[in-house]
C-alpha cells in the first residue's frame, strides 16, 4: 500500500513537468511571440531552481519540517503559480511566474526522493519500481496533449490552445500537494546539525578535482549540458514547425528509450567499461543533432524518430554513467557532496550557459519572417558535442576503477 501511495506521488510529479516543460518553446514562440533569447530565459529558470534547490531542501526540509508536509506546500503554491503562467498574455507578464514556478519545483525533485527513500528498507532493490512511473507520468502527459487533446497540432497553436497545459499541471499540481499531505512520516533528518553553504552545494567535494580524470570527466559535464539543452528548448518547436504531426506525443519515445536503455546501462559499463560507455553517449549527441538537421516530416520521418530515441543513449550512458562514477571516486564521507556539486554544475551552471547559448543561436538562425533555418541551428551543437567528443576521447584516460552498476 505504501508502494502504491509512493507510486502515485512519482507519476503526478513527473506528469506535471512533463505536461508544460516539453511544449514550452513551442508556446512562448507562437502565442507570446517569444524572441529566441527570451525563450532561453525561460528555460533557464530551471538552472536557476537547480542551484537554489538545494538551500530550500538543505536548509529547512532537512532540519525543520516532514519532507512530505513541505511537498504538500510547494506544489500547492506551485498549482497558483500555474495558474498565474496559463492567465499570462506576453512574456513580461509570464516571466516571473515561470521563475517562481521552477523555484519552488525543483526542490520537490529532492523530496520525491527522501519520502520515497525513507520508506524503504533496501532502496537499491525498491526504488527503481516507484520511480519508474515517474517516467510513466512523463509520458501520459506527452499522449494526452498529443492525442486525447490535440493542444499541440497546428490549428490548436494557432488558436492558442498550448495554454491549457499549464492549467492541466496546476490541478495536478494540486492534487499532488494535497495527496502529499496523506504520504508517509518523513521527519527531517539533520536536526541538530550544523550545515553551511559549503555542504549544501557540495563544495567539499571539490578536491575530487585533483585527480585529472576527474576533473576532464567535470567539464565534459559541464560542456555537453550546452547541446543537451538545445534539445529541450528547441525539439518541439522545431518538429511543430516542420510540420510533424503528434511531436509531443512521439518525443515521448525519448522516455520509453530511458526505460530501456537503463536497463542496458550496467551491460555496457560492465562489457565495455566506463570510457566506452561515457563516448557511446556523447557520440549519440552528435548523431542525433546531425539526424535533426537532415531529417524532415516527410520521407526522412524516420530520421527524426531516430534522433528522438536516441535520447535513452544520451542521457543515461553519460549522465547516470557519470553519476555512477562520481560515486565510484568519492570516498564514503563525500558521496553526497560529489553528487551535489555534479548536479549544481551541470543543471545548475550547464544548463544555465547552454540555455543562453541556445537562444543565441536560434536568434541568429531566424529570419526577420520568424522562420527559423533549423538545419543550421541544429549543426552547430552537433559540432559542439563532436568538440566534446574529443577532448573527452583524448584526455581521458582508461582507469581500473570499481563501478557498481
Amino acid at each position: 500500500m505504501i508502494n502504491l501511495r509512493l507510486s502515485i506521488m512519482m507519476f503526478l510529479q513527473f506528469f506535471i513537468w512533463g505536461g508544460w516543460f516539453v511544449t514550452l518553446g513551442t508556446y512562448l514562440a507562437n502565442t507570446l511571440a517569444a524572441s529566441g533569447g527570451q525563450i532561453g530565459m525561460a528555460f533557464s529558470t530551471q538552472s536557476w531552481g537547480a542551484i537554489i534547490a538545494p538551500f530550500v531542501v538543505g536548509l529547512i526540509a532537512d532540519r525543520f519540517f516532514n519532507a512530505e508536509r513541505i511537498l504538500g506546500v510547494l506544489h500547492i503554491v506551485g498549482a497558483i503559480l500555474m495558474y498565474f503562467m496559463y492567465q499570462a498574455d506576453n512574456f513580461v507578464a509570464f516571466y516571473p511566474y515561470v521563475l517562481g514556478y521552477m523555484v519552488v519545483y525543483m526542490p520537490t525533485l529532492a523530496l520525491v526522493n527522501a519520502v520515497a527513500f525513507g520508506q524503504m528498507q533496501d532502496p537499491s532493490k525498491e526504488f527503481g519500481k516507484v520511480r519508474v512511473w515517474g517516467t510513466i507520468g512523463w509520458i501520459v502527459a506527452g499522449l494526452m496533449i498529443s492525442y486525447v487533446f490535440s493542444w499541440d497540432s497546428a490549428v490548436a497553436i494557432a488558436d492558442g490552445q498550448l495554454r491549457y497545459t499549464f492549467l492541466l499541471c496546476a490541478v495536478a499540481s494540486l492534487l499532488l500537494g494535497v495527496f502529499s499531505f496523506s504520504l508517509p512520516n518523513t521527519p527531517p533528518k539533520a536536526v541538530g546539525q550544523k550545515t553551511g553553504i559549503r555542504e549544501l552545494l557540495g563544495l567539499d567535494a571539490l578536491v575530487l578535482l585533483k585527480d585529472k580524470n576527474f576533473l576532464v570527466f567535470f567539464l565534459s559535464s559541464v560542456l555537453i549540458c550546452i547541446p543537451l539543452a538545445f534539445y529541450y528548448q528547441n525539439a518541439n518547436p522545431f518538429l511543430t514547425e516542420i510540420g510533424v504531426e503528434n511531436a509531443t506525443g512521439k518525443m515521448t519515445l525519448g522516455q520509453v528509450s530511458e526505460v530501456l536503455f537503463m536497463l542496458a546501462l550496467p551491460i555496457f559499463l560492465n562489457r565495455f567499461g566506463l570510457k566506452v560507455t561515457l563516448l557511446i553517449g556523447m557520440a549519440a549527441w552528435v548523431l542525433r543533432y546531425v539526424l535533426f538537421a537532415y531529417g524532415n516530416a516527410d520521407e526522412t520521418l524516420y530520421m527524426l524518430i531516430v534522433g528522438i530515441a536516441l535520447h535513452g543513449i544520451c542521457y543515461d550512458f553519460f549522465f547516470v554513467s557519470g553519476q555512477i562514477y562520481t560515486d565510484a571516486k568519492a570516498g564514503e564521507s563525500a558521496k553526497s557532496a560529489a553528487q551535489g556539486l555534479i548536479t549544481l554544475a551541470t543543471y545548475g551552471v550547464g544548463m544555465l550557459v547552454g540555455f543562453a547559448v541556445a537562444g543565441m543561436i536560434t536568434d541568429r538562425y531566424t529570419t526577420e519572417a520568424s522562420v527559423h533555418e533549423w538545419q543550421q541551428i541544429w549543426l552547430f551543437p552537433a559540432a559542439f558535442a563532436a568538440v566534446v567528443f574529443l577532448i573527452f576521447l583524448f584526455m581521458f584516460k582508461s582507469e581500473k576503477e570499481k563501478i557498481n552498476a
